[in-house]
């Protein structure tokens, strides 16, 4: 019996306790998968004898808050499932924050969901495959493998709960303790917490499913049902605006790029408007932003899908007819209640080539939809692919290849920044070839048709400044890369006879955002509504 009991205590030794597998993965956590947190933990807090005390409290704390969250959720869940679900989750944000120093909100976890196969496929490379490896799948086997403790359901009850107070007093002891660091950490420093992992992206998706839940108990609310057409002009109006993807305004000639990454468009007649800025940092909440009515101070998601917006304003005067084309992820809600084609395939684009259907691809067709709406009002709004990184070289033919030497991988990591740069600038060049084909398609229509197209971007990009790439980090910290935006207007001869082009011209360089297009829509169309403010219409008299 003696010889039994000693048998089991021995065996037991070689057991690990929920509690210690689960402070050994929250230091895992701490050490491997927070590399970007404390990278700018030490922006702010160098690496010096001064703060050396306040920098390992923040290790200890760090990971007794990790501690904390787990211990909680392993308490009610299998501590096995949820480790090693936590750490092939960890293992990619990791990624994403270590590659491109991007944050995990509700608004990146929106853009997720939303998005499609094939803009993931470029993001999926070697390096991420390594993150998943080491930090993911490895990792996880050994949490599979390793022996536990049985308890009982009262025992591991009783354990969650001391575990946590011991936990929750750490931190408190820590927190005042050196409360002259943490008061700055706290209150002055938000930003630095949207980088650890993974407790901040769990509460960004707790947040975006709060939210979407939210969104299913309500109805969408009518806006502009008083909106009718009171022009007096004899032609009907044919409006196209073109939604780019991630372009941002210091890469375009027409606003001072030295290099020429729109040599068409220089040569058109357009009113190009030098400070625009975006909405958001992410299409998901740009591209509802710029036609909804809210300005972007107002504007929310759930705003954006519980109201119409301008394209349901115009469609209820009845005498507009709307098409939205998509190259891109979609249309985020905005097109939910109007015609919408997706550009996408090669079933509707008959441009495409390398698994890349091309933007220009979406004027095909066209010609046949004016034509079926003969004798009235016409609003087409193209949604480019345009810009959409990380592979920036996949956006363009081969003969836009101008700036060379590119970078041909989607990993932004093993390319020089001239190599982004370049393969940045050459789609660039390309969009300005799809605008001014647009151009040129809408010239067949002038002495039929007021004509006008609206050049709008959804947000810009950031290319390696400061360590950052692509975008979407939350507007109060991104980089003026990601919102300051290309824009532009063109109009045929009909419509400028209406137009003061000399006022367009005088305002060409003052400042507008996204704000400004529902209305400036609305003033084109001369729809008569209450929803109508004549002070963000920009072609307003």
């Amino acid at each position: 019996m003696d010889s039994n009991s000693s048998e089991d205590t021995s065996l037991q030794k070689k057991h690990l306790t929920r509690t210690q597998l689960v402070l050994l993965v929250s230091l895992f956590f701490i050490f491997f998968a927070n590399i970007t947190f404390f990278r700018h933990v030490f922006v702010i807090y160098p690496f010096v004898a001064k703060n050396f005390i306040f920098l390992a409290s923040l290790v200890v704390g760090s990971t007794c808050a990790i501690g904390l969250f787990l211990t909680i959720i392993t308490s009610i869940c299998s501590p096995r499932l949820v480790l090693i679900l936590f750490l092939l989750v960890s293992s990619v944000a990791a990624y994403f924050m270590d590659t491109y120093d991007l944050v995990i909100d509700h608004l990146m976890i929106q853009n997720i969901v939303e998005t499609n196969w094939d803009e993931t496929s470029d993001l999926l490379n070697l390096r991420m495959v390594g993150y998943l490896f080491f930090l993911g799948v490895l990792p996880s086997y050994l949490v599979y493998k390793v022996k536990l403790h049985k308890e009982s359901f009262r025992k591991t009850v009783f354990c969650g709960i001391r575990n946590s107070v011991v936990l929750l007093v750490a931190m408190a002891l820590i927190v005042l303790s050196l409360s002259r660091f943490y008061t700055s950490f706290f209150r002055e420093h938000e930003s630095l917490r949207w980088f650890s992992n993974p407790i901040y992206y769990v509460y960004s998706l707790s947040k975006y499913i709060q939210k979407d839940l939210n969104l299913h108990k309500v109805k969408v609310t009518a806006l502009g049902a008083d909106a009718v057409v009171d022009g007096h002009h004899a032609a009907k109006k044919l409006v196209i605006i073109v939604v780019g993807e991630a372009a941002r305004a210091d890469h375009f000639s027409l606003d001072g790029y030295p290099r020429e990454t729109n040599p068409l468009l220089q040569k058109e007649d357009i009113y190009n408007f030098s400070k625009v800025f975006s909405c958001g940092t992410s299409t998901a909440y740009s591209v509802p932003c710029m036609f909804s009515v809210f300005p972007r101070s107002e504007f929310s998601s759930s705003k954006g899908k519980r109201t119409e917006n301008v394209l349901d304003v115009l469609h209820h005067t009845g005498q507009i007819d709307i098409l939205w084309r998509d190259n891109n992820s979609d249309s985020k809600g905005v097109a939910l209640r109007v015609p919408y084609e997706d550009y996408r395939i090669p079933e509707n684009n008959t441009m495409c080539d390398d698994g890349e259907c091309r933007d220009e691809g979406m004027l095909v067709g066209i010609d046949q939809y004016i034509a079926e709406h003969k004798g009235r009002d016409i609003l087409i709004v193209l949604h480019q692919m345009g810009n959409h990184g990380p592979a920036y070289y996949k956006r363009y033919p081969k003969q836009f290849e101008v700036f060379t030497p590119t970078c041909t991988t989607n990993q932004l990591e093993d390319c020089s920044q001239e190599e982004i740069i370049n393969s940045y600038d050459n789609a660039l060049r390309y969009t300005d070839y799809f605008l001014d084909k647009t151009i040129n398609f809408l010239r067949k229509y002038d002495k039929e048709r007021e004509t006008a197209m609206i050049y709008f971007s959804d947000h810009g990009e950031s290319l390696g400044e400061g360590g950052i790439y692509l975008h979407g980090l939350p507007y109060m910290i991104a980089p003026e890369a990601q919102k300051h935006i290309g824009a532009l207007m063109w109009f045929g001869e009909q419509a400028r006879q209406y137009i003061n082009l000399h006022l367009l011209q005088q305002k060409k360089d003052k400042e507008y955002s996204h704000d400004n297009l529902f209305h400036t829509l609305l003033g084109f169309f001369e729809v008569k509504t209450d929803v109508y403010d004549k002070n963000f219409d920009i072609i307003n008299n």
